[in-house]
């Protein structure tokens, strides 16, 4: 697993390669943490289009980055690739919580609109 951050305006982008499951759920939330503790104003985009598998435990991780991002009013966009995660997002009725693009550039976008 390969998990990157940078400070792109009007964002932090966290850019996020391989399962994201049990084994690592935990490196992906210590990075998250700094990011969301780092990020001011609290817009966070989440670049998961290399994220192949994603398990509960990993889903856990992002909801828990959307409460934060949320407490601090901010936004946190996914960006998703057709498959795995957005079908998990759908049947867990959570495409209905998360915002999400197909990519970078488009959740970028989104967050200069709304500035």
């Amino acid at each position: 697993m390969v998990v990157r951050c940078w400070r792109e305006e009007p964002c932090t982008v966290v850019r996020i390669v391989g399962d994201l499951d049990v084994a690592g759920a935990p490196r992906v939330k210590a990075e998250l943490d700094q990011a969301l503790n780092t990020a001011d104003p609290v817009n966070v985009v989440i670049d998961l289009t290399e994220v192949p598998f994603c398990d509960s435990v990993g889903l856990g991780v992002l909801v828990d980055a959307l409460n934060h991002v949320h407490a601090r009013r901010g936004r946190l966009i996914l960006v998703l690739a057709p498959g795995m995660i957005s079908h998990l997002l759908t049947i867990t009725n959570l495409d209905r919580h998360f915002e999400t693009r197909w990519s970078i550039g488009e959740a970028k976008e989104a967050l200069w609109e709304a500035a």
